[in-house]
């Protein structure tokens, strides 16, 4: 089975989202890859509220997507996730190239880097329609690549 990594700054919203969506696509449709997430930092969200974003969880369930329970605390990313995954995808490039770099640079170059901003810069509704499409296109990129329908 190969894997895309997901990353943001806590775990807790963006990247959490996008696997969610991925795993619910893989579920319906199987590709052989699964989707995980990992934070770059989530002690800067030690203030967050429960183990994930309600605006994740909104945007989830306006896609008729239920995240499986218990649901998991944010999970700091180590190098052994980078090794683990075939692609790895950080939320945004002015927000996170400098936290890949200087935390893991021999993986920094690797990194896909998209543009979905965090809540302070984009309204929740417009960033996850945003990574929606992102994470759909992505998708149907590796089921056309693996030949699978």
């Amino acid at each position: 089975m190969s894997r895309v990594l997901f990353l943001c700054t806590g775990n807790y919203y963006r990247s959490r989202f996008a696997e969610e969506l991925w795993n619910h696509m893989e579920r319906r449709l199987p590709s052989g890859w699964l989707a995980t997430s990992r934070g770059l930092c989530i002690a800067l969200g030690m203030g967050n509220i429960g183990p994930i974003s309600h605006h994740a969880l909104q945007g989830l369930r306006n896609r008729g997507i239920d995240v499986a329970r218990p649901i998991r605390s944010p999970l700091q990313v180590v190098a052994d996730d980078f090794a683990a995954s075939e692609r790895v995808v950080a939320m945004s490039g002015p927000e996170h190239r400098k936290m890949v770099t200087d935390q893991f640079p021999v993986w920094a170059d690797t990194v896909e880097y998209w543009e979905i901003d965090d809540v302070a810069l984009c309204a929740p509704e417009a960033a996850l329609a945003k990574l929606d499409d992102r994470t759909r296109a992505m998708r149907a990129e590796v089921v056309r690549q693996t030949g699978r329908r």
